[in-house]
């Protein structure tokens, strides 16, 4: 018998599992479902959701991942300076071909690796420049255009807790372009989306700020794919320690939801009695 994807989530005082998606995941949508996966850098969604990834997948969910940043500061030989940013592209797209994914579902956004707090908002710039869309830039251009082409009912960010600066920035802007997204400000970035997805995080180098909620367990197959889709980076150096660590840490990944809600003061009102 085939072994199955199983799902547990915590509510208040109890944990709920099930090998039944739509038990598990709130306000399932079937055959509408579509998560969208944002990471900082190319490998950052394999190694801190590859496994969360395939179960989309498997479970026949229209799965996107966005990279942010082209990976420029990732190079470690002198020789690469130049060269990284095409190499870690090419790298990225084997490793996400090796999960199933297809081409026109990975987005590359290419603001400059370690330098996100330069790009954060939107400002106008000039045509040519790598980051423009419809004549602007910045992370909340790029977000908003993104999410009202993907139209995501799920969105998966790096912790906000990560040490990593791009990691945190990365999460804040996307947080503020739901915002944006769902309106009518920046019409020339297409039609706003008629629902906010629900937001999860996960986790790549530091743990979540507070306990997850959700619990993936996978397959060993999925497992070995995940980790194939990991020695695809080979410019990486430190790509064995990366294999270690999650072959240590098995079939099993943790994701925690966030809850992203717009201001509603009514729901104050009981804390100051009459």
């Amino acid at each position: 018998m085939a072994q199955k994807i199983k799902y547990s989530r915590r509510v208040e005082d109890k944990v709920i599992s099930s090998t039944d998606i739509g038990e598990i995941f709130p306000q399932w949508k079937g055959e509408k479902e579509c998560w969208m996966f944002v990471s900082a850098h190319d490998d950052d969604i394999i190694c801190g959701g590859g496994l969360t990834f395939l179960a989309g997948l498997a479970e026949g969910v229209q799965m996107h991942a966005v990279i942010t940043t082209d990976g420029r500061m990732g190079y470690c030989r002198p020789q690469q300076k130049r060269t990284i940013s095409k190499i870690r592209e090419n790298e990225c797209r084997g490793s996400f071909k090796a999960l199933g994914l297809t081409n026109e579902r990975l987005h590359f956004l290419k603001f400059p690796d370690c330098n996100l707090n330069s790009y954060r908002g939107r400002h106008f710039t000039t045509i040519g420049d790598p980051t423009e869309m419809d004549g602007a830039s910045g992370l909340q251009n790029a977000y908003s255009h993104v999410l009202r082409e993907v139209r995501p009912t799920r969105v998966f960010l790096p912790t906000i807790s990560d040490l990593h600066p791009d990691h945190r920035i990365v999460n804040v802007e996307m947080l503020i372009s739901l915002f944006h997204a769902q309106g009518k400000i920046w019409p020339e970035l297409g039609k706003p989306i008629e629902d906010v997805p629900l937001v999860y995080e996960y986790a790549t180098y530091c743990d979540f700020p507070e306990a997850p909620t959700l619990r993936i367990e996978a397959t060993e197959e999925m497992l070995e794919r995940k980790l194939k889709g990991i020695t695809a980076y080979k410019s990486q150096k430190q790509i064995d320690v990366l294999i270690d660590v999650q072959r240590e840490a098995g079939t099993v990944e943790y994701i925690r939801e966030i809850e992203f809600k717009f201001l509603t003061p009514k729901k104050y009102e009981d804390l100051f009695g009459e």
